[in-house]
């Protein structure tokens, strides 16, 4: 039977299970926790901090963090939606993110983050930097202007036997994903589509698939994505 431990979100007590990370024991209370990098169900890697909360006076990031019995948790301060605003914004402005011309449009997590903390200008000068478009695969397009480096691809994408189709190639500002050449002849419709929707921006395009729901009755489109990851 697994263990119940009390902790504190914003001065609200809640009942979590020992071995949960601060966003699993928010989202299963209902509290928003933002994410980018993070995926339910597969290893979280901590990569874009835009998760971060403060735990008894410290930073630390809630995908990453297990809980423990007295956590008071900071999730909603002034400082901390400053932190998040901060990291959304040179997000925006290190990569190439037009979005009404985007195909993720409506359903970009970074894009409804940046509705959700009300982002209209960056206070970041934009960087224009352009990134090589590679669209040399059978089944995908990699826009890589408009990618944050979550590693979502890479933890995700994999063969039957474990083999990644995707990886990171070089290191800080050089960093570029790519997507190993011959994996990429074997990949299936499924698997295209699934790199696809993990994506949390628009650099992964399945080719042949565009406005299959229009904007405007996509998934952040009606509502913001707090109340869509609550539910």
């Amino acid at each position: 039977m697994d263990k119940s431990i009390k902790i504190k979100i914003d001065g609200k007590g809640i009942i979590a299970k020992e071995g949960q990370t601060i966003v699993e024991a928010a989202e299963e209370n209902g509290i928003y926790i933002p994410t980018l990098c993070h995926l339910k169900g597969i290893i979280p890697s901590g990569s874009c901090r835009i998760c971060n909360v403060k735990v008894n006076g410290r930073f630390l990031t809630a995908c990453t963090t297990k809980i423990h019995d007295g956590f008071e948790i900071e999730n909603n301060s002034p400082e901390i939606t400053e932190l998040r605003k901060i990291i959304i914004e040179t997000l925006f402005v290190s990569g190439n993110h037009y979005c009404p011309a985007c195909e993720k449009s409506g359903n970009c997590i970074l894009q409804a983050l940046a509705y959700q903390y009300r982002i209209m200008i960056p206070r970041f000068p934009y960087i224009y930097e352009q990134r090589e478009i590679d669209a040399s695969s059978p089944k995908l397009i990699l826009e890589r202007n408009r990618c944050v480096l979550c590693k979502r691809c890479v933890r995700t994408i994999k063969t039957d036997d474990g083999k990644n189709y995707f990886a990171i190639e070089g290191r800080g500002h050089k960093a570029r994903i790519i997507l190993d050449e011959e994996l990429a002849k074997t990949m299936t419709e499924e698997k295209a589509m699934k790199a696809m929707e993990n994506c949390p921006v628009g650099c992964i395009l399945k080719k042949e698939t565009g406005f299959i729901k229009p904007i405007g009755e996509r998934k952040y489109d009606k509502e913001s994505i707090s109340k869509v990851c609550v539910k």
